[in-house]
């Protein structure tokens, strides 16, 4: 497995975490074929990083309130 430098990288918080400071994460842009995450509350802490096609797949479901909780 290859190391990612993520130390440049530009974070954004999600447009869909919670303004009070709970269940939030930060993703970013930079990257044209990954994308990292991370927890906002643990900027330091580890990111997870996800193909683009396949967060994209993921953020469209979300949207369409395809994910359901078992």
């Amino acid at each position: 497995m290859r190391a990612i430098d993520l130390s440049t990288v530009t974070w954004r918080k999600s447009s869909r975490s919670n303004q009070d400071g709970g269940a939030c994460i930060e993703v970013s842009d930079d990257l044209p074929t990954l994308v990292p995450v991370r927890d906002s509350k643990d900027p330091h802490g580890p990111a997870l990083v996800f193909p683009a096609g396949a967060w994209s797949a993921f953020v469209t479901a979300v949207k369409a309130d395809e994910l359901s909780v078992a």
